[in-house]
């Protein structure tokens, strides 16, 4: 039985990954999953200089998943470097680092120090907001993101999967725009803008006014753009949102996902993606599938 999944070049030991910003890198959940038996671990994101993220309250749980608004907080990449690329180096994961910024610059500061380092793949995160165009995220306009995908292709030493963002009208044409900008793979979805409100105090849940929503609510939505992308472009889908159980993984996987992430459903259960392993395989025996590469896209 095959469990083993390739995307530009890089055989993954199964297609289960951990979704970015929900595993940090690793260290807080290494006493609860056994790292090694991950097909990757995809870190939190990480910028040119450490980001103190948004004010606070900036975690809502709501029903069905939850809204964050944490603003990528991270170290800056020399820290991370030094403390979580040194961590993850003693596991023989995979390793895939979310790359973040405001600006293209502050992309290429991170992925040309990254050229060196033992990574096997490089995931940009283009739901940042590109302060040189009036904040609007690189991701929801396809000029913007078909740019940014070419300058990163140009510096990065390791394959680029670009994540894209699901707020945008057509997800088939932002897919279209980072293949043709040179990307490897793409990821997706990101959260759901979203909001909530406190009916009884009269105000905003959340600091930001609006999160980003995850968990099982946004499934349905994320299998479907995951189905419209896999079909748009010839480059590999790693499929994402509201993966809870080994069903949800091959749900995606079904509708064209090469690889999958599993990302609020850590908070809920740290071990989920070790069921979502141990579910994908009891599946294969059940179904006799040799090789999980026959179910990709059969629909």
């Amino acid at each position: 039985m095959n469990t083993q999944v390739t995307i530009a070049g890089v055989t993954f030991q199964n297609p289960v990954m951990t979704a970015s910003g929900t595993f940090g890198s690793g260290m807080e959940y290494s006493e609860f999953v056994d790292l090694d038996r991950l097909g990757a671990v995809v870190t939190k994101g990480v910028s040119n200089v450490p980001w103190s993220g948004n004010p606070t309250p900036r975690v809502a749980e709501t029903y069905g998943g939850m809204l964050n608004a944490i603003g990528l907080q991270n170290p800056g990449i020399d820290l991370f470097i030094k403390r979580d690329l040194a961590f993850l180096k003693d596991h023989r994961t995979r390793v895939i680092v979310n790359v973040c910024g405001k600006t293209v610059e502050d992309y290429l500061e991170v992925v040309e120090k990254l050229a060196d380092q033992n990574v096997d793949m490089l995931e940009i995160n283009v739901s940042c907001p590109n302060v040189k165009e009036g904040a609007i995220a690189f991701g929801q306009n396809a000029d913007a993101l078909y740019r940014i995908t070419k300058a990163v292709k140009e510096k990065a030493k390791q394959p680029v999967i670009m994540k894209l963002s699901p707020n945008v009208t057509s997800i088939p044409e932002m897919a279209r725009a980072a293949e043709a900008g040179g990307a490897d793979a793409v990821s997706l979805i990101n959260t759901l803008t979203s909001m909530k409100i406190d009916i009884h105090k009269r105000q905003f849940v959340l600091a930001n006014k609006t999160g980003g929503l995850s968990g099982p609510a946004i499934k349905p939505v994320a299998v479907r753009m995951v189905y419209e992308a896999a079909h748009a472009i010839k480059i590999p889908v790693i499929g994402m949102g509201g993966i809870a159980t080994a069903e949800d993984a091959i749900e995606f996987m079904m509708a064209g996902a090469t690889a999958v992430a599993v990302g609020a459903m850590n908070f809920h259960d740290p071990h989920t993606t070790i069921k979502v392993i141990d579910g994908i395989e009891a599946f294969m025996q059940k179904e006799m599938i040799e090789d999980i590469s026959s179910i990709i896209g059969c629909v």
